[in-house]
């Protein structure tokens, strides 16, 4: 399949609009290794370039990495193709808790570089503010693992504005990853934010999350303009956050083939402005 590209912001990398989110692959409820595999490479066939991972996508701490270690396996001896990482995010026992602080991040940093088999990371991201840690700490470790080439470009993710317009006063950032999708635009300053600043945006959940996506048809707006394009509910919702801004590049989690190849259909699938307009809605229903 022939899929449209986009930049990443400002690194001067192409990849494919849509990427592939990997968390699924690796938590619970995840699918057999071989057919984790197969997915992957079903996102590859489809003209996915861009695959995001963290070192926190596993069932607990015992096995960190499990996602990047997966990824690296399915993805080996492909140039192509850019593994997204993040770090600050830990698996006690199973529970997602944030560590900010910048020896937890170095260290993180450290494994994921042995999980994914490379000398530098080509797009390391905070994975979410850590209360306990001053943010400005927590960026400038992870500016200083640039510094020092481990990493080439750094994002953000699950951040707010003020949090945004702080790091980059520190770090040159490349993306963020915050949540949004039609159902939830609470990010939407932030995305505004990156667009004037040449910042990639990576939307995750861009399906309303795990164990939603397969039911956003069920919003009978969504459904109606589906079928009018002959089109799953979910191929109308990823066209429309690529239509919302040239920044986007949304990244749908996927445990199974035919799910990610449903996805990847979305591009190059042009919405009229009505139809926008009308999906623009949605969530402003939603929350009414």
């Amino acid at each position: 399949m022939t899929m449209a590209q986009r930049k990443l912001g400002s690194t001067g990398i192409i990849v494919g609009e849509i990427g592939m989110g990997g968390m699924p692959l690796s938590v619970n409820g995840r699918p057999s290794e071989e057919d984790g595999i197969r997915t992957v490479h079903a996102a590859l066939e489809q003209g996915i370039t861009l695959f995001d991972t963290a070192d926190s996508y596993c069932l607990d701490s015992t096995e960190k990495g499990h996602n990047e270690r997966l990824l690296a396996k399915a993805l080996h001896n492909r140039p192509e193709v850019l593994i997204a990482t993040k770090g600050g995010s830990i698996r006690p026992d199973g529970r997602w808790e944030n560590d900010g602080r910048p020896e937890h991040l170095r260290q993180a940093c450290e494994d994921s570089l042995l999980a994914l088999g490379v000398e530098a990371i080509t797009l390391y991201q905070h994975h979410r503010p850590d209360p306990k840690v001053p943010f400005a700490e927590s960026v400038g470790a992870i500016a200083e693992l640039q510094r020092e080439g481990k990493i080439v470009h750094v994002g953000l993710s699950n951040v707010s504005l003020a949090q945004l317009e702080e790091a980059c006063e520190i770090v040159t950032v490349a993306s963020v990853q915050n949540r949004m999708n039609l159902f939830d635009h609470s990010s939407m300053a932030v995305l505004k934010r990156c667009e004037e600043l040449g910042i990639a945006f990576l939307p995750y959940s861009p399906l309303n999350g795990m164990g939603n996506a397969q039911g956003i048809g069920s919003n009978e707006n969504l459904s109606r303009i589906a079928k009018n394009y002959d089109a799953s509910p979910q191929q109308i919702a990823l066209a429309w956050l690529l239509q919302l801004s040239p920044v986007i590049l949304p990244i749908p989690g996927a445990s199974k083939a035919v799910n990610i190849i449903n996805c990847a259909g979305a591009s190059n699938l042009k919405l009229s402005d009505e139809d926008v307009a009308e999906l623009n809605g949605i969530a402003a229903q939603i929350t009414a």
